[in-house]
């Protein structure tokens, strides 16, 4: 990363599936991206067609030293499919997705990501990663997702704190291979061939997450999976037809119910992201300073924090009956 935060003009995004689906859409690219909370095979299969794992990690400096080696891969200087560097902070959502999309074979896509691949096309990664990052509009695409800034402490004279960074890297099936396509490493990994009957290649990238995983201290919370798949309902939409037409009502029902809980999810979704582009700091200040004023200030904190841990585990059980779905 060659550029401060403050100059790159790209903003922090979150691991959210619903940021990474309006992003795809803003692309014009008929996928979603779904939170994965099992690598186990089943709830693999259920998102299938699967097309890539989008690993978010704590960043952890490394060195020849240190660095984890069991099923670490292989680095592959003659990689010939699509590889960007990350060459400014706080790109690497994006990057990561466009380094995902980039080696789908026959993509659908909109008409400036289509100039945007083409125009690349046997770049070294490096001048790629510039390419990508000095594309206004994709920049805009980028921060439109973003939260708005909070408040700025320059000036005030207080310590500089470290903030842990967290950082996207892809794994992906291509050429017969999985790869884990990583913008701040120099070279795509390559982690072996994969057989297609089976699991194929979900085998391979999932042995290659878990190594990664198991070197980070026991119960960490520290990573998080999305997965990058095609968008379902065109297809339980041709479903749904072809169980009505042959009088089905039982599949039909069930498919109605899948129906039913994909859009229950993008309107979910798309109130999250109406909320990430307005900024509430105004209003939080308002009632911060009132509920101080009357004593409530601490038992609504407890109470907040209580909401919170009760959403991500209803969060969590929505991610588990997709997966049974």
């Amino acid at each position: 990363m060659s550029v401060d935060d403050e100059t790159s003009g790209w903003q922090l995004t979150e691991s959210d599936p619903g940021v990474f689906t309006e992003l795809l859409k803003s692309l014009g690219v008929p996928m979603i991206v779904d939170d994965l909370y099992s690598l186990d095979a089943d709830s693999l299969a259920a998102l299938q067609p699967l097309r890539a794992l989008i690993f978010l990690f704590k960043w952890i400096p490394t060195t020849s030293d240190n660095e984890p080696s069991q099923k670490a891969g292989t680095s592959d200087p003659d990689f010939a499919g699509f590889f960007a560097h990350q060459v400014v902070n706080n790109a690497c959502a994006t990057l990561a997705v466009l380094n995902a999309l980039g080696n789908i074979p026959s993509l659908q896509t909109g008409p400036q990501l289509s100039e945007l691949l083409q125009f690349s096309t046997g770049m070294d990664p490096q001048t790629r990663g510039l390419v990508i990052t000095g594309s206004d509009w994709l920049r805009e695409m980028h921060n439109a997702l973003s939260p708005p800034s909070a408040f700025s402490l320059d000036g005030l004279g207080l310590p500089k704190k470290t903030e842990d960074a967290y950082h996207f890297v892809v794994y992906t099936p291509i050429m017969g291979s999985v790869y884990e396509l990583d913008g701040l490493k120099p070279h795509a990994i390559r982690h072996g061939a994969f057989e297609e009957s089976g699991e194929g290649w979900l085998k391979v990238a999932r042995e290659a997450i878990e190594a990664r995983i198991s070197t980070y201290p026991v119960g960490s919370l520290e990573f998080s999976l999305l997965a990058l798949r095609d968008d379902p309902l065109p297809s339980l939409q041709t479903q749904l037809e072809h169980y009505q037409t042959v009088g089905d009502s039982a599949s039909a029902g069930d498919v109605l119910s899948k129906i039913a809980n994909e859009n229950s999810k993008r309107e979910r979704w798309a109130f999250e992201n109406s909320l990430r582009r307005h900024n509430h700091i105004g209003l939080v200040q308002a009632l911060l300073l009132a509920l101080a004023k009357s004593g409530k200030l601490a038992p609504a904190e407890e109470v907040a924090r209580k909401a919170m841990k009760e959403r991500i585990e209803q969060r969590k059980a929505r991610g588990e009956d997709m997966d049974e779905d």
